[in-house]
């Protein structure tokens, strides 16, 4: 018999050299002549924007205010600079708390696709970063892409097996031209906190910082696609979570800008409306979404940084899947501990001494002079404000917000994920509003079965309450 068809592949095909998973973070501070010239032209198709918003705005008010024309100018002057402001945009839509209402309610925009870039481009990406044609890679390649973003955009193909893919590829040059625009933005935050009230108070300058590691991580497509085949590997760990999946990886599809990965077929979680008979069911999904997540960030590690609408999905066959792990987190150890301490006291058993006592073991609040009962006591009672009287108003990112808040006063570093994890379940309980009313995320058992499983078992027997299977 004739030897089967050997069909190219890529540089990850035999597995992923150590040195391709490495993240090189460049030093932000550098400002030379090319950061210059980028903050000359920032400065003027910012502050362009921003006046001709002003000067439109008494012709076409249309119940907006001033705040609001010189914010949608803001934001037509980010779009102008490209993907680096386009994401800066969309940091401020996704932490609007932290904003002035206008601005964060014009970042929207932000969110949305943004214009795509040619297809011979396309190509050109992923011929350099495997090595071959498209043409000798793929049996089918789609030029007309499926979604374009910031960083990336997502074309259709399919592999000379059958299976149907979609491609992730970055934008060409992508890396040195968010560089320079980072460095710039950095040192245009340095000057302008001095004279800015609210930037300094929004300590602008540690937001460039957080942006520019994250984009630089995200920059690296190795590492992309090795957190969503961990993660995916994870969902399984349990064998409860049938209902949920993460696309599998085809790695030898995958090089440094690209990532190859199965097709889903589906809708955006925000485009899902259940109708009236259905309400249990897209109650579930939310509720197996949650379960995983959770289960990713208190036992397994590595967690989702951001899970908007876009990317969770209804699937066709009734699954939710996870898309898209460019911005992941990893809460140090020391923080899942009293994570999970605190929660299992206000799900559970209300047992803050624990709580107390995983904090003094980890070896923070020793100057405290009150036994573990009295710490315990003091940690829920700054809780009670969230808690309150109605344990069904309770929102787990404000628990988390105040964690924050008393890892001060513990002496416990803060860590960035902390905060991102918050808002992620921020994210969650919005969706639980729309698609879950009633369900709270604090409440359910469902969701820590996996975490504290005999407690949890025992909690239920106790009320009488059957949880799901999967």
């Amino acid at each position: 018999m004739p030897e089967p068809t050997r069909h190219p592949v890529g540089p990850y095909a035999s597995g992923v050299p150590s040195d391709a998973l490495y993240v090189r973070i460049p030093e932000l501070e550098r400002f030379g002549l090319a950061q210059l010239w980028r903050s000359a032209v920032i400065a003027v198709v910012l502050s362009t924007s921003i006046m001709l918003a002003l000067i439109v705005w008494p012709f076409r008010k249309d119940g907006r205010t001033w705040a609001d024309a010189a914010s949608d100018g803001l934001v037509d002057g980010f779009i102008r600079l490209g993907p680096t402001f386009v994401k800066l945009g969309q940091l401020v839509a996704s932490s609007s708390g932290l904003f002035p209402a206008p601005v964060a309610n014009a970042c929207l925009r932000c969110l949305d696709d943004v214009p795509p870039f040619p297809a011979d481009q396309a190509r050109s990406v992923v011929e350099s970063d495997l090595g071959h044609s498209v043409e000798e890679l793929f049996a089918d390649f789609d030029d007309v892409p499926l979604a374009a973003a910031s960083v990336a955009q997502v074309h259709a193909c399919v592999l000379h097996d059958g299976r149907e893919a979609v491609i992730k590829i970055q934008r060409p040059h992508i890396y040195a031209r968010m560089l320079i625009d980072l460095r710039a933005a950095y040192w245009g935050a340095n000057i302008l906190e001095k004279f800015v009230e609210f930037l300094r108070i929004a300590n602008a300058t540690a937001i460039i910082r957080d942006l520019h590691n994250a984009t630089m991580t995200e920059l690296n497509s190795a590492v992309e696609a090795d957190r969503q085949t961990t993660f995916r590997d994870n969902i399984g760990a349990f064998g409860d979570n049938t209902g949920v999946t993460t696309p599998e990886v085809y790695w030898d599809y995958c090089g440094p800008h690209v990532v190859c990965m199965e097709r889903m077929r589906g809708v955006p979680l925000d485009r899902f409306v259940a109708v009236a008979d259905e309400t249990d069911e897209a109650s579930m999904l939310v509720r197996r979404g949650v379960k995983v997540w959770l289960e990713s960030v208190i036992v397994h590690g590595p967690f989702h940084g951001d899970v908007h609408a876009g990317n969770l999905w209804v699937l066709d066959d009734g699954r939710i899947a996870i898309l898209d792990f460019g911005i992941v987190g990893v809460l140090p150890q020391t923080w899942r501990t009293i994570l999970t301490d605190m929660m299992r006291a206000t799900l559970i058993d209300g047992d803050f001494a624990r709580v107390a006592r995983g904090i003094r073991a980890l070896g923070y609040a020793t100057d405290y002079e009150v036994d573990d009962q009295q710490l315990g006591l003091q940690v829920a009672g700054a809780l009670a404000p969230i808690l309150g009287r109605d344990l069904g108003e309770l929102r787990l990112s404000a628990l988390i917000m105040a964690l924050v808040h008393l890892g001060k006063q513990w002496g416990v570093a803060s860590p960035e994920e902390l905060v991102l994890f918050g808002k992620q379940l921020g994210y969650f309980e919005r969706y639980a509003t729309a698609l879950a009313p009633g369900w709270v995320i604090g409440q359910d058992l469902y969701l820590f079965k996996n975490i504290f499983p005999d407690a949890v078992k025992a909690k239920a027997e106790e009320l009488g309450i059957k949880l799901p299977d999967q």
